[in-house]
């Protein structure tokens, strides 16, 4: 028993021999019991133990004191524990050190912990295999890893690396925590004796430095050849799960859920919510909700990610009853699942439901801060709604990176393609980070706009902000300077540029808009040599590449790869394969692809009539549109046009007019492109008289393509006093247009009437007007 200094009764005299035994035995016993203690029931306790053994002269010992410290610091009160350890003399031996480093060090305290050991080794004291865990325990949260190496050094020069696995172990630990995973494996590859603390710190430490597949690969390696003391604890599961979350690696996730339960280790809280988070992110519906089911004491979090597997499959109604029930449960919503609630609405476009719930988060007055406010814009941009987001936009007290991006990214997607542009230099105006989504749609904006000026702009801040490798800005600067004819700046990004299956048809689709069909095809071939597989949209590409280069050699070749590869032929393919073949000119071919299709939609039909009026067999498109008529596709307006421009090509007037008048059926308005095709097949057949009638009776105003074909018809026919006729009024119409001048100067001179002639070369110069370059808008 510890010897404690008596209670002196120099008040007593005459009790002093009765009682002085007594006394001592009572000291004796009340401090040992104190010594025996884990920790006391209050602070109050303790204080009043800690008089005792300052009143009993027994401060100065280091037994009582280590305790103290020790007992203070159980109760957050390292401040105390730091009074008791500076009341005592020195020198202070290891036992005392230890124990105040240990009460900084486990109430958070690390730069004092560390303060402490750096006093201790002043004072000339070695530390322990007990003093190294907490210092670079300490080292490891404070991020200092100088300090820790220098621990490292004296650690290898006094030989106590290999005397406890629990130094190695520390040590893993901080360079894991530190990022140098380098230094951490060569740490754990010297420890001779390992167990589950080191294992674990390296798993945990791989996982947290983005080396996931390695963590896995570590937890693998410790299952297999780890002994009793090395088998993974519920913290190593932790590491495997969150791997395999990184990962998404499911059916890893599943084999450890299945040594969880095997092992017993599933009914730790935070493996529970672990398997929950890994479900949640990858799994299926079923599969998370079980898990949320095994969670015993749920939290915010595992609410919040039960909530939010329901909202990113569209299940909203589960979503909100699950909503109320973790209310029910006593927990209040977070920012955090009310954005989920939010960011569900918008994807699955619940428009009348997220208004509903914006409601009742105002009603409610639940927390509304930037995370809440930003999903809020983020659905309303989904929803189409910009008014409302613009509101909610200017009304906002603050705005961070991401409100300014979801707002640039809404603008253009909804078409507002100036306001984008015009939101995106306000942010560089204002040095806001613009982020790879914003970015993206400000180049689409900028193609579509045909600002290419502005677009090369663009293009420059993403160069100076070292975002040139992003794939997605690529891509879209790819399609940019490719719809502008700026193939050589398409072609430059693509080839340095990392590829990925947009990138390969942003390229195709680049030659393909540009004309340049050959070169589409070409670029087609080599990718397929590589790795990396077309898609859908690449085949469709590549074989309207083919239809416009009349090759069906290269576009059978294309069906064959196709059909070898097992791709499903689906109603776009099959509708690109069919518009290939008719286009080059094998329409039975074309028309047995037709047949086979199981579903037709308008666009199916209408390339099989136009691939039958393109060659003039007028007969076979009228008996497919018959066909399309008796189904349950709706003929549009370029049903009719492919009809019309059938009609024209086989000289079929009375057929035409038929179909002109048949679109009154379907309440089609005829617009230009209908008319012209009208006035062409009149005026081609002689009908001169009803075609002008039918220009003077049109809704709209005529353009350049149906005075164009009337003109045509005159000139054809040798009707050149109708010609001028028409002529002028197309000039009254359109005076702009040098092409009607040049028309009237040519039917003049025809005519021997030079004078005029020159009388409108004459207006066609002082208008200052010459022969336009030729563009389109396609």
């Amino acid at each position: 028993m510890l010897k404690l200094k008596p209670l002196q009764l120099r008040h007593f005299p005459l009790f002093s021999n009765l009682f002085s035994s007594s006394a001592s035995n009572y000291l004796n016993s009340h401090l040992n019991s104190f010594l025996s203690n884990k920790s006391p029931a209050t602070l109050l306790s303790l204080l009043q133990s800690h008089a005792l053994i300052l009143t009993t002269g027994n401060s100065s010992n280091i037994f009582l004191a280590a305790k103290l410290i020790s007992l203070y610091a159980s109760l957050g009160k390292p401040d105390l524990s730091t009074e008791v350890f500076d009341s005592l003399c020195s020198p202070k031996d290891i036992f005392l050190w230890n124990s105040i480093i240990k009460s900084h060090f486990s109430n958070g305290n690390y730069p004092e912990s560390f303060s402490y050991y750096v006093d201790m080794r002043l004072s000339e004291v070695l530390p322990n295999d007990f003093t190294i865990p907490m210092v670079v325990g300490g080292c490891a949260e404070l991020g200092r890893l100088d300090c820790g190496r220098y621990v490292h050094g004296l650690v290898s020069k006094c030989g106590l690396f290999n005397e406890n696995s629990a130094v190695g172990s520390s040590f893993v630990y901080m360079y894991a925590k530190c990022g140098s995973m380098e230094n951490a494996c060569l740490v754990f590859d010297e420890i001779i004796v390992r167990d589950v603390v080191g294992w674990t710190a390296l798993v945990i430490g791989y996982v947290q430095n983005g080396e996931s597949e390695r963590g896995l690969e570590c937890l693998r390696e410790m299952i297999r050849v780890g002994g009793d003391d090395e088998r993974p604890n519920f913290r190593t599961l932790e590491g495997g799960f969150h791997a395999c979350g990184k990962l998404g690696l499911l059916a890893e996730g599943r084999c450890l859920h299945g040594l969880v339960v095997k092992t017993g280790l599933d009914c730790y809280v935070v493996v529970q919510s672990s398997v929950l988070l890994l479900y949640s992110k990858w799994g299926n519906i079923g599969e998370a909700y079980a898990s949320f089911c095994e969670v015993v004491d749920k939290d915010i979090i595992s609410w919040t990610s039960i909530i939010g597997v329901y909202a990113r499959f569209g299940l909203m109604k589960e979503s909100i009853d699950l909503f109320w029930k973790m209310q029910d449960d006593g927990i209040c919503p977070d920012e955090m699942v009310i954005s989920c609630m939010i960011l569900g609405f918008g994807n699955f476009m619940s428009a009348c439901e997220g208004k509903a719930f914006h409601g009742l988060i105002m009603r409610s007055h639940y927390m509304l801060d930037l995370m809440v406010q930003n999903a809020l814009l983020s659905m309303y941009c989904k929803f189409g709604l910009l008014s409302v987001a613009e509101q909610l936009f200017g009304f906002m007290p603050e705005h961070n990176r991401e409100s300014w991006n979801t707002m640039v990214s809404g603008y253009s997607k909804m078409g507002n393609e100036a306001k984008s542009i015009r939101l995106f230099r306000e942010m560089q105006h204002l040095g806001i980070e613009t982020d790879s989504n914003s970015l993206v749609s400000v180049i689409v904006s900028c193609s579509q706009l045909g600002a290419i000026c502005i677009g090369l702009s663009v293009h420059g801040y993403i160069i100076k902000n070292h975002m040139g490798d992003n794939i997605s800005i690529a891509n879209s600067l790819i399609d940019m300077y490719g719809k502008s004819g700026k193939q050589t700046f398409a072609r430059r990004i693509f080839q340095r540029t990392q590829r990925d299956i947009i990138t390969w048809n942003s390229m195709i689709s680049s030659y393909t808009h540009c004309g340049n069909f050959a070169e589409a095809v070409a670029l087609f071939e080599e990718m397929v040599l590589g790795s990396l597989k077309p898609n859908l949209a690449t085949f469709v590409t590549v074989l309207s590449a083919c239809s416009h280069l009349a090759s069906s050699e290269k576009g059978e070749t294309i069906h064959n790869y196709i059909k070898e590869k097992g791709y499903e032929l689906s109603q776009s393919l099959a509708t690109a394969l069919v518009d290939m073949y008719a286009k080059c000119g094998r329409l039975e071919k074309s028309r047995e692809l037709f047949d086979s299709m199981k579903e037709r939609d308008a666009v199916s039909w209408n390339v099989m009539i136009s691939g039958y009026g393109m060659h003039g067999d007028a007969e076979s498109a009228f008996q497919v549109f018959q066909q399309m008529e008796t189904s349950n596709v709706k003929p549009n307006a370029l049903t009719f046009l492919a009809l019309l421009s059938s009609c024209t090509h086989s000289g079929l007037v009375e057929e035409g007019k038929y179909l002109f008048d048949r679109m009154h059926h379907y309440f089609l308005k005829p617009n230009l492109k209908h008319y012209a095709c009208m006035v062409d097949l009149l005026g081609r057949s002689g009908n001169l008289q009803e075609a002008e009638a039918l220009v003077m009776s049109m809704p709209m105003a005529p353009d350049g393509g149906v005075w164009g074909a009337l003109l045509s018809s005159c000139i054809i026919h040798d009707e050149i006093e109708m010609g001028i006729r028409i002529a002028k009024r197309a000039i009254e119409s359109d005076p702009d247009n040098d092409g009607y001048y040049i028309t009237i100067s040519n039917m003049y001179s025809s005519t021997g009437r030079w004078e005029e002639a020159e009388r409108a070369r004459e207006v066609l110069k002082e208008r200052g007007m010459g022969k336009k370059t030729a563009w389109s808008a396609l």
